[in-house]
């Protein structure tokens, strides 16, 4: 059918209404009117890709990558609008889920943005991994599907990971395949078999290195990293800014990774102050990046299990996976009362959830910025500032 395509909404979907029926619209923008097929329809809505442009919005572009489109790779979602309408997008996702999840004032949103980051909106990618078909050729699964798409290489990862041979080589009997590119422009390849997720090192270093600023993070070639070379070291620098850590502090950095707020907070809250940073990733190798610090450690468990054991604390970072911290996590930060939480988020919908649920706890949010440090696709970063209610 032909529709009139409406607001953007989470997911990288765009929202058309016909006959009281709703559609969550893939390759579409704004205001388009464009011919849709149904691909999964459920018993209130049903989700649609637009196959044929039939009005464009002025900021439509040809997309940068020949398998971008409906059918073809579901790695990115806005390939087709300009990189400055994407984050306008992005910008209104972020409003949406705040205020009609989280509740927050619609005022103290006016104006909010998703800043771009340096480097353009290709060729960023440090961390890529490709699903292995039977025949054991590598590639990128179309959206929602198990279906791969074979390509040439991949234009959001970096130009070291575009020159490795991993597209080229057969890997018969693997489920996937991932390469790895650090700041030493080393490259790690591992394997995962099908049936289980454990990855294999296969080539390159064990251990790979992360510079921000002065320090130098060691992590495993599976730990967690931001996949964006700009990500890390501009998150750093927000959550410093937004907390302004005081000589003698206590604070914690939450699913820490490999301690980079912990590192951060450290020289900032200085001898008479204590870091505690918390992560149950041994590859993540948090204690040996903090060892430098006198004043830093590291535990080794789940957040929402430690934490209502540390007691009462100033500060506090978490960055918490896609489903965010949680109410468990929530409640027991409200028990420890800390004067200011940074809250570094990479899904806008969780991190609206637990913006909830701190109002619950009698935290309002002061300060946010968001980030895009995934261009070309639905996703964004965003570092928000709670404090107590006066």
């Amino acid at each position: 059918m032909i529709v009139t395509v409406g607001d953007v909404a989470a997911g990288g979907h765009c929202v058309a209404r016909v006959d009281g029926e709703v559609y969550f619209v893939r390759h579409a923008l704004p205001g388009e009117r464009v011919r849709i097929e149904i691909t999964d329809r459920k018993k209130r809505f049903a989700f649609a890709d637009a196959v044929e442009v039939l009005d464009a919005s002025p900021d439509r572009v040809t997309p940068p990558c020949p398998w971008a489109g409906p059918g073809k790779c579901g790695g990115c979602d806005f390939q087709h609008a300009a990189p400055e309408a994407q984050r306008r997008l992005k910008a209104k996702v972020l409003f949406d889920q705040l205020t009609r999840i989280g509740g927050i004032d619609p005022a103290l949103l006016d104006g909010v943005e998703v800043e771009a980051l340096p480097g353009g909106p290709l060729e960023w990618r440090t961390r890529m991994q490709y699903a292995v078909d039977e025949d054991g050729r590598p590639g990128l699964r179309r959206h929602k599907s198990h279906d791969l798409v074979h390509i040439d290489w991949c234009r959001i990862a970096s130009e070291r990971i575009r020159e490795s041979d991993v597209l080229d080589r057969n890997w018969d009997g693997m489920g996937a395949v991932g390469v790895v590119h650090a700041d030493d422009d080393e490259l790690s390849v591992y394997t995962q078999l099908r049936r289980t997720a454990r990855p294999h090192h296969k080539s390159g270093p064990r251990l790979l290195h992360q510079t921000v600023g002065d320090t130098v993070f060691e992590i495993g070639f599976d730990a967690f990293w931001q996949v964006h070379p700009a990500a890390a070291p501009t998150f750093l620098e927000t959550a410093l800014d937004f907390l302004q850590p005081r000589e003698g502090e206590s604070a914690w950095d939450l699913y820490a990774g490999a301690g980079l707020f912990a590192t951060g907070l450290a020289p900032a809250v200085g001898d008479t102050g204590r870091v505690v940073a918390v992560e149950n990733a041994p590859a993540a190798r948090t204690a040996a990046n903090l060892a430098a610090f006198k004043n830093a450690g590291a535990l080794d468990g789940d957040v929402a299990a430690i934490i209502p054991d540390l007691g009462s604390v100033d500060l506090v970072v978490l960055d918490p996976p896609r489903a965010g911290a949680g109410p468990e996590v929530v409640v027991a930060l409200g028990e420890a009362r800390p004067r200011a939480i940074c809250y570094v988020a990479c899904d806008a919908g969780a991190l609206a959830r637990d913006a909830s649920d701190l109002a619950i706890e009698g935290y309002e949010l002061k300060r946010l910025r968001a980030f895009d440090a995934f261009p070309m696709t639905q996703h964004f970063e965003t570092v928000a500032l709670f404090e107590p209610v006066d």
